[in-house]
């Protein structure tokens, strides 16, 4: 990390995820870390991106600080329109119209399926049994996964979220890899990146296996090997992850100018 520039892992994954997006794209963003990456996007290089939430909020920009949820005053309030989730998840991204989403995870695999239901610690096996742990849910995850024409995933870095096979697939990714998604009909095309605290794994053309693309100036291969579930297999195009600029943390630090995301 530089000397000079100052920054956490959280505010690192934010704008590396933030890079992602392209100027002009529809985006859809879910809570928290995803809507600051979105946003951090607009307020940086993407001043023309067309911004949705779950619920229906198009064309906002955050108001006072990063929003608390999907329809709060801070990212309604200057809203180019204020509808529902069955417009942004019915009609938008189910009908392949959106170009992106981010989403956050509590459990991934090797080949980008998510899970945010629930932590069993054993196979479910052919009768349900309640999990162990249960997690937050899907909300509007899978829609997006299904639907868009690709989507990001943000996660901690921990070897208990990036395990071999999600114990629930709560939002899809490649399946069981290669051109699983294809075969089941899926409108969207996959995940085209995982984005951790510690660097950025993509998928492979062909198996759809993750690989690790970069890693940041505060990790190193084997701490991100060490942090994985799967043997984690490195791209031959894999490198150092450029620092943020100066511009780019003012950028950050605008949208989420209480600090509320802002973590070591």
């Amino acid at each position: 990390m530089s000397e000079t520039l100052a920054y956490t892992r959280q505010e690192m994954m934010a704008i590396a995820t933030g890079r992602e997006i392209r100027d002009g794209e529809l985006a859809i963003f879910g809570v928290g870390l995803s809507m600051l990456a979105g946003y951090f996007a607009q307020a940086c290089h993407a001043p023309n991106v067309r911004s949705i939430t779950e619920g229906g909020v198009f064309g906002a920009t955050p108001v006072g600080g990063l929003p608390w949820g999907i329809e709060c005053n801070r990212i309604s309030s200057n809203a180019v329109s204020f509808t529902n989730a069955i417009d942004a998840l019915g009609f938008l991204v189910a009908s392949g119209r959106c170009d992106v989403g981010v989403i956050g995870a509590a459990q991934v695999d090797k080949f980008g399926n998510v899970n945010t239901t629930g932590i069993w610690g054993h196979e479910i096996g052919e009768r349900y049994a309640a999990p162990k742990t249960r997690l937050t849910g899907a909300g509007g995850a899978n829609d997006i996964a299904s639907g868009a024409r690709r989507f990001v995933i943000m996660a901690t870095h921990e070897k208990k979220r990036f395990v071999d096979q999600v114990e629930y697939v709560s939002s899809p990714g490649y399946l069981d890899g290669g051109d699983a998604r294809a075969r089941h009909g899926f409108i969207g095309g996959g995940p085209s990146a995982i984005i951790t605290t510690l660097g950025i794994l993509r998928p492979h053309p062909q198996t759809k296996e993750f690989e690790l693309a970069g890693w940041f100036a505060f990790s190193n291969i084997d701490e991100i090997r060490a942090n994985t579930g799967w043997e984690l297999k490195i791209s031959p195009d894999a490198g150092p992850v450029p620092e943020p600029a100066e511009a780019e943390l003012a950028a950050l630090r605008k949208v989420d100018e209480t600090g509320m995301l802002r973590k070591k």
